[in-house]
């Protein structure tokens, strides 16, 4: 079981990785942002496809599903600050906890839940794949982050850059239709307090939330022999 869901998480980050690469390659290649926008819809398509292919008992599916719904509720609430919001952090802890397939769908359905709220648009797709490959990478390095507190706090910080930069590349990808520095350098030096905010945030919620929730994830996952 545990050797599919490696499997599985290795291969979507696999997917992942070829869809922005693609991207990437078609923005160098002046492709245009509808291309950009429709080659990151079909990483995470293919990822959802997957994931989808998993057959779990449904005590599994209701703690993601649980999961999801206090990440969400959690950016709703905290609304008013913002950039400070334990919605990453229950992410990775969806991550460390159930696997990566479990933190990516509770990463995208964060978003994609959340933003009904928020507002839709084409950036809830960027923060859908953003949160997605946070949930994922936790749920990889699982093992590492549960033994060493240290590094699940390094991890957190670091999430909120990479939520950072990998919007200001897809807002940069947008606007002009192909990778440029130039804005992209001004997109993220502007956006440095609110990057501040959310690597903080994350330290904290994952202070806060972390041992209590993992603790309590852990406890239903051996009664229900998840």
């Amino acid at each position: 079981m545990k050797n599919d869901a490696l499997r599985r998480g290795l291969l979507t980050a696999s997917v992942l990785l070829l869809g922005v690469g693609s991207a990437l390659a078609a923005s160098l290649l002046n492709g245009g942002g509808a291309l950009v926008l429709s080659l990151v819809l079909a990483a995470l398509l293919t990822a959802m496809l997957i994931f989808s292919g998993r057959r779990d008992e449904p005590a599994f599916v209701t703690l993601t599903a649980v999961l999801t719904a206090l990440s969400v509720v959690g950016r709703i609430v905290f609304a008013p600050l913002a950039g400070f919001k334990p919605c990453t952090a229950i992410i990775i802890i969806a991550g460390v906890t159930l696997g990566a397939e479990s933190g990516f769908f509770c990463g995208c359905f964060t978003a994609l839940v959340s933003n009904i709220y928020f507002g839709q648009g084409l950036w809830t797709l960027y923060q859908m794949f953003s949160w997605g490959v946070i949930g994922l990478i936790a749920g990889l390095a699982a093992g590492y982050l549960l033994r060493h507190k240290a590094l699940m706090i390094c991890y957190a910080a670091a999430s909120g850059c990479l939520y950072s930069l990998l919007m200001d590349v897809f807002s940069t990808l947008w606007e002009d239709g192909f990778f440029n520095p130039v804005r992209f350098a001004a997109l993220t030096a502007t956006t440095v307090p609110y990057t501040i905010s959310y690597a903080v945030s994350n330290i904290v919620f994952i202070l806060l939330l972390g041992d209590k929730m993992i603790f309590s994830v852990d406890r239903v996952k051996k009664k229900y022999g998840i």
